[in-house]
């Protein structure tokens, strides 16, 4: 497994960064890996490497390049207010653009030779949905997207099969808002919609204290059994 840091061309004519991570095989589909509000920090990377070792390409933008480019921080107080700051900042419709951008640069590499999915955790896990609805993605899955109900007005233009993962005591996202999103995807068969019981927000990140091993493996076998059908 190889990886390596490479340049997106933006819309607007400039440049921003991607950790690209390639499988064993050195091709397959594609995965855009969207960060948490933390930065492409070394739990993404790590996350991009593992996505990788199941025979993906694995690229994962650096979103915040607009307000601070290669911000990468952990956990503690400080790096949380300083993350919570720049999602504060983030500007939703460029970011959208600059995922569409992501997306092709993805498909024009030589080493992606199938189809592409959209894989985001919290702030990525909504950008997620967002490229679900506008960044042409063939899959997405969304791991508990804070503010989803904030974009439920796009879900008619999601046509590809889309995948949500919420935590039943989020403190982030509420069983209201996901009852939101139950009832916009009611009667479609594209969305599949998993709760998991007595687990917090981020519990797939084992760096952090809500990580919770059996739900983040549960999870994650989900995502790939949809992964696997939808980019075939």
């Amino acid at each position: 497994m190889a990886s390596r840091s490479i340049n997106i061309q933006s819309d607007d004519g400039k440049s921003f960064s991607g950790y690209l991570s390639l499988p064993p095989t050195g091709s397959g589909p594609g995965i855009i890996l969207i960060q948490e509000i933390f930065g492409v920090n070394q739990h993404i990377r790590a996350v991009a490497d593992q996505y990788a070792m199941a025979g993906y390409v694995v690229l994962a933008p650096d979103m915040f390049w607009r307000l601070e480019p290669g911000f990468d921080v952990g956990y503690s107080p400080a790096d949380m207010q300083k993350a919570i700051s720049l999602m504060q900042q983030l500007d939703a419709e460029k970011a959208v653009k600059d995922l569409t951008s992501a997306v092709q640069t993805l498909r024009a590499l030589p080493e992606c030779t199938g189809k592409i999915a959209s894989v985001g955790y919290c702030m990525g896990g909504r950008l997620s949905f967002l490229c679900a609805a506008n960044a042409g993605v063939d899959a997405a899955v969304c791991y508990y997207p804070g503010g989803i109900e904030g974009q439920l007005g796009q879900v008619d233009k999601v046509k590809c099969p889309i995948m949500f993962h919420f935590a039943q005591n989020d403190d982030h996202i509420s069983m209201d808002a996901v009852a939101a999103v139950k009832t916009a995807f009611a009667g479609r068969s594209n969305a599949t919609i998993e709760v998991y019981p007595s687990v917090d927000h981020g519990f797939n990140c084992w760096a952090r204290p809500s990580y919770h091993q059996s739900t983040a493996a549960l999870a994650h076998g989900r995502s790939l059994s949809l992964l696997a059908t939808a980019l075939g």
